[in-house]
């Protein structure tokens, strides 16, 4: 594994770092306009006074914090999608991937990065019950101390069955100011939450207690959109029902299907949806930070 030298830097000297996924920038997002999505998050990070820590694998290396030709090969066509079980391939093959938040959460704990901000977690895809569709962001989450700053799980998902999921691996979930469970592109789910927290000096004393008690497990924090940023209910219904439609009837499955769906769904609301991702990512990064800047004060 390969820190760079300003990550490595920061944990060493306390200062806060927050991890980002790289598979946003190959797979989540259009050319050109993910290089610049790319840049602009590490941006917000440093505008928040903490490192940024992009990570992915490059050659077959895990990099932790990437230089530009780096964010410009991730950036660009042919990248692997790599969650966990696909790190020890890539490094064999010396191949390049980008990494789920799976693969990233797996990386970031590696180096010592006890926050990451990312978009939406994956996990129970509908019909899982026969297909066994299920990401594997959760157990990793299960196995790793890192706090992940999301809007939810992707609305693509089954929501329910993620949350239960996530119960039973003992993967704890607060609310950021908020009693429900957000979707992703929408700010509420009807599915309440156990615990909620309105202050990032909590999330940290949380953090905190886990470090002491040798938890072992991550923490999702549940970061809704501001309810007027969300995407009108109504057409993110319609679109994301259409999409789905149409990835059973091409036989779309496994680790696709995500990818497939976010573009599709990009592509049938004209844009509209992209908007949207891209503010909560944002949204998610600033309160990362923060959270980053509260658990170094300690």
């Amino acid at each position: 594994m390969h820190v760079a030298e300003e990550v490595r830097d920061a944990l060493d000297a306390g200062i806060p770092v927050v991890a980002l996924e790289s598979t946003i920038i190959s797979h989540g997002l259009p050319r050109p306009r993910n290089l610049e999505a790319a840049r602009e998050f590490e941006a917000i990070v440093r505008d928040a006074g903490a490192v940024p820590a992009t990570i992915a694998v490059v050659d077959g290396v895990p990099r932790v914090g990437l230089d530009e030709d780096a964010l410009e090969r991730i950036a660009g066509e042919g990248v692997a999608k790599a969650s966990v079980r696909d790190l020890p391939i890539l490094a064999a093959r010396r191949g390049t991937g980008a990494t789920t938040v799976a693969g990233t959460v797996a990386i970031a704990a590696r180096a010592g990065i006890r926050v990451f901000a990312t978009g939406g977690l994956g996990g129970v895809h509908p019909g899982a019950s026969s297909t066994f569709d299920e990401s594997a962001d959760i157990p990793t989450l299960a196995r790793h101390p890192v706090a992940v700053v999301c809007a939810g799980v992707k609305s693509v998902l089954d929501v329910g069955a993620t949350l239960e999921r996530m119960e039973t691996l003992s993967v704890p979930v607060v609310g950021w100011r908020t009693d429900r469970f957000p979707m992703f592109w929408l700010s509420s789910s009807p599915h309440a939450l156990d615990w909620r927290v309105d202050a990032v000096d909590e999330i940290a004393a949380i953090l905190r207690d886990q470090d002491a008690t040798g938890a072992g497990s991550g923490l999702v924090v549940a970061n809704p959109l501001p309810i007027e940023q969300q995407w009108d209910p109504a057409e993110h219904d319609a679109v994301v029902a259409q999409a789905t439609a149409e990835a059973e009837r091409d036989g779309i499955h496994g680790k696709a299907v995500t990818p497939y769906l976010l573009g599709r769904i990009v592509e049938l609301s004209e844009g509209r949806s992209l908007e949207v991702n891209l503010a909560l990512v944002r949204s998610n990064i600033r309160l990362a930070a923060a959270i980053a800047t509260a658990y170094a004060g300690a």
